[in-house]
């Protein structure tokens, strides 16, 4: 029998509705409107618990399974359910696919016996509990593999393989599946012309650069791309105790250092008084808003270009010239693929909006993006900072990452992440050598910068954001 994929609630998810037909979702404690429905619609969405297939409301044939369809849809935007492959009269799920970004909706792509197809250098397989899943950092979906025999199939395409074989080896695990793996980049087909499936026949050139590790701790270290709690959740408070703020002291012979920096402290260099004074920037007074020129000379102090060259690189005479670039801060091998992107909430002389800064042209250049878009990465930054209102304006700091990556192996990530720090402290002292105020921020959502610039995330994306604006008062010290 052929498997069936059916929608269901997330577990920690309920439904509630009011006598007027209107619906909520409850979840971890909020609650998402999903609209007004009649009540049989309402009784049908019962079914939601257990799962309701796809094909019962999907295409709609009746008014009923509009609004079914709507609903589901709807639920799906949040993020609120996963869907189950299974036989369509057994309770035994196959697959649970759990989707990690909002809007994830299955698609199930035809596939000829004559497709070659092989999985991803980017899908791994890994305990999770008692369960198995099937993941990468390029998949809208994890796939929780309750069946072995279906885990040890999708192993064997670590070869490329032809649908048309796998259909007659036992243990198949059907086209379904490995259209929704397909959909889901975990699988991909090898062009018709010939191929490997290694690295070079995966995706576009930008995508060529990346090591499967980097790739991962991108997506899994940030929002947007994956499912997982994240941010201060103290997940381990009630296993162990707090680790202390200072490490306890080696054994051994002590040299006081004191009073040799005694004199120092007297009389304080520019820069150590700066260094004493950097301090994070929550609260920003909107009725005394950052100026364009104040802007203007932050960026020029911080990011802009102030010098350009070019040196050869030498694979016995032939190689290629590389350009480079100095500006404020150093960076790693002079890569310098950091660019910063402006969400403007108030500032005297500069219309709201989303720019990029032109850190060779010094100048600012708009963006085309949704007000809701802005309002969200706004939102965003404003409760990872747990502000009392919005900044005034939030730098996006986004890396061109083939510009390290083309350079360097294994490292390529972590060395982008450690420019990112150095940038961040070279904001901080400019802003608070401006008397003004900022405030790193600790996260960002990659998907919500794709739809805004219009960039896929694997090529250029943010790893790093900034809250600036002119300070109300001074917080505590971080």
């Amino acid at each position: 029998m052929t498997p069936a994929i059916a929608a269901r609630l997330n577990a920690r998810v309920s439904l509630e509705a009011q006598a007027d037909g209107n619906v909520a979702a409850r979840f971890d404690g909020y609650a998402a409107g999903l609209g007004k429905f009649s009540a049989e619609a309402i009784d049908r969405a019962h079914g939601l618990r257990t799962g309701l297939p796809l094909a019962s409301f999907s295409p709609p044939r009746k008014a009923i399974d509009r609004e079914i369809d709507l609903l589901v849809r709807r639920l799906a935007e949040h993020g609120l359910l996963e869907y189950r492959l299974g036989r369509e009269r057994g309770k035994d799920d196959l697959v649970v696919i759990e989707p990690q970004m909002p809007g994830y909706w299955p698609q199930t792509p035809k596939l000829a016996d004559s497709a070659t197809i092989v999985l991803s250098r980017f899908a791994y397989m890994r305990r999770r509990g008692n369960d198995m899943v099937l993941e990468s950092p390029r998949a809208g979906a994890l796939f929780n593999i309750s069946e072995p025999k279906v885990a040890a199939t999708i192993a064997t395409l670590s070869a490329p393989q032809k649908i048309g074989q796998m259909r007659r080896q036992a243990g198949f695990p059907g086209l379904e599946l490995l259209g929704l793996l397909l959909d889901c980049k975990i699988l991909f087909k090898i062009d018709a012309k010939g191929g490997d499936g290694r690295r070079a026949n995966e995706g576009d050139e930008n995508l060529v650069l990346w090591d499967f590790h980097d790739l991962l701790f991108h997506t899994h270290s940030t929002e947007g791309r994956q499912a997982n709690p994240l941010g201060g959740l103290y997940p381990y408070a009630d296993v162990i105790a707090p680790p202390p703020a200072v490490r306890s002291p080696w054994p051994g012979t002590t040299i006081d250092l004191q009073p040799l920096s005694a004199a120092a402290h007297e009389t304080p260099s520019p820069y150590a008084k700066l260094l004493g004074e950097r301090h994070s920037t929550r609260d920003f007074d909107d009725r005394q808003p950052i100026t364009l020129t104040e802007l203007a000379q932050f960026l020029e102090s911080t990011a802009r270009v102030q010098s350009k060259w070019t040196s050869k690189l030498d694979f016995d005479g032939d190689g290629p010239d590389i350009a480079y670039t100095t500006r404020p801060y150093p960076a790693a091998g002079s890569a310098y693929e950091l660019e910063l992107y402006l969400n403007v909430a108030n500032c005297d002389g500069l219309e709201r909006g989303f720019y990029h800064y032109d850190a060779d042209r010094h100048a600012l250049v708009k963006i085309d993006a949704h007000e809701q878009e802005l309002d969200a990465q706004l939102g965003s930054a404003e409760f990872a900072m747990d502000a009392p209102s919005s900044t005034q304006i939030l730098i996006t700091i986004a890396a061109r990452f083939n510009r390290v990556s083309w350079k360097y192996s294994s490292i390529a990530y972590s060395l982008i992440l450690k420019d990112v720090g150095v940038l961040l402290q070279t904001l901080y002292l400019t802003a608070t050598d401006m008397g003004l105020g900022g405030c790193a921020i600790g996260t960002t959502n990659i998907d919500l910068f794709a739809r805004m610039t219009g960039i896929d995330f694997h090529v250029e994306g943010p790893v790093g954001q900034f809250a600036l604006g002119r300070g109300i008062k001074s917080d505590a010290a971080d």
